[in-house]
């Protein structure tokens, strides 16, 4: 596809009426999500009594925060515009970032749910098992993940020729719009691409599943105060987990055909998830809500000053 200049981007609807409406909605939405991602990005990074599984919660924000900036900021601008096109080098650069920072997304949450696991199955340990070296590790491996993931993306679909129309019928650069604009046989090329994602999405989906069992199994052996704080600990990050994974299982786990309501599945998980996942963070999470008083305390104090 790099005889390509720029592609024209349909959009999610041609009323003009409802672009307005969606231009208000979405702006709200991403004010939200950056200001809620913000807020836990400071208060981890000020807070000295926050243990390791904040580090997880510091980048997860952070990731949402990139994704609306590169997915979500494109989307708005283009509902006030007439002709709405992105680059060859824009497109290519969405793409990845898209599949970049939603790889990072999948393993740090596979991350989280070990974890979960060592801190209610193996509490003993858990002090030495996830130390800061072994949590930079691992918040490293799933940079390198994401990398992987959407480098291979990348490569696949780059050298495809493009014989036009250039017209992608979405508001996004995304997989499976791209290969319906090239004019060679895409079959064998969009099943390794689709496998890419599946294999990722299929493979860390079934470890998550397996580990929440395992802690919902280890749970029987602890007292009931116990069983209540390590359950409202994972229901937040199993909330997380099926925001993210049901978009995701419906976009890649299928034929490679495109459906009217890929929009409106792109929209979940490129604003709203990333809106909502703050909320979950903080509302679910006692630690993180007594750090967010103390900040704001802290806030309060330094104003009256």
């Amino acid at each position: 596809m790099n005889n390509v200049t720029e592609f024209i981007l349909l959009g999610l609807t041609q009323n003009a009426d409802v672009q307005k409406v969606l231009f208000a909605v979405f702006t709200v939405i991403y004010f939200l999500t950056v200001a809620g991602n913000l807020l836990i990005v400071v208060t981890i990074t000020t807070s000295r009594a926050l243990g390791s599984p904040m580090l997880f919660f510091l980048f997860l924000s952070f990731i949402d925060g990139c994704c609306s900036f590169t997915m979500a900021l494109k989307m708005i601008f283009d509902l006030l515009t007439e002709k709405k096109t992105i680059s060859f080098g824009g497109c290519m650069t969405q793409l990845f970032a898209k599949h970049f920072f939603g790889g990072v997304e999948i393993i740090l949450l596979t991350v989280m749910a070990y974890d979960r696991y060592v801190a209610i199955c193996k509490p003993l340990h858990y002090t030495i098992t996830m130390n800061r070296r072994v949590c930079g590790l691992l918040v490293a491996m799933a940079w390198a993940g994401g990398f992987l993931h959407a480098l291979i993306q990348i490569l696949f679909i780059v050298w495809l020729p493009c014989c036009g129309p250039h017209v992608i019928d979405h508001f996004t650069c995304d997989l499976f719009p791209l290969l319906k604009l090239s004019c060679s046989d895409t079959h064998i090329f969009g099943l390794f691409v689709a496998a890419n994602s599946r294999l990722m999405c299929m493979l860390i989906f079934s470890i998550l599943i397996t580990s929440y069992v395992l802690i919902l199994c280890s749970l029987r052996t602890h007292n009931t105060e116990g069983q209540k704080k390590a359950l409202s600990t994972c229901a937040s990050h199993v909330t997380v987990v099926v925001l993210f994974f049901i978009p995701c299982i419906f976009v890649y786990l299928r034929p490679m055909i495109t459906f009217p309501i890929d929009k409106a599945v792109a929209v979940l998980y490129t604003m709203v998830t990333a809106m909502l996942n703050p909320l979950i963070y903080t509302l679910r999470n006692a630690q993180m809500k007594n750090a967010i008083r103390k900040l704001c305390s802290r806030k309060s104090v330094s104003g009256d000053k």
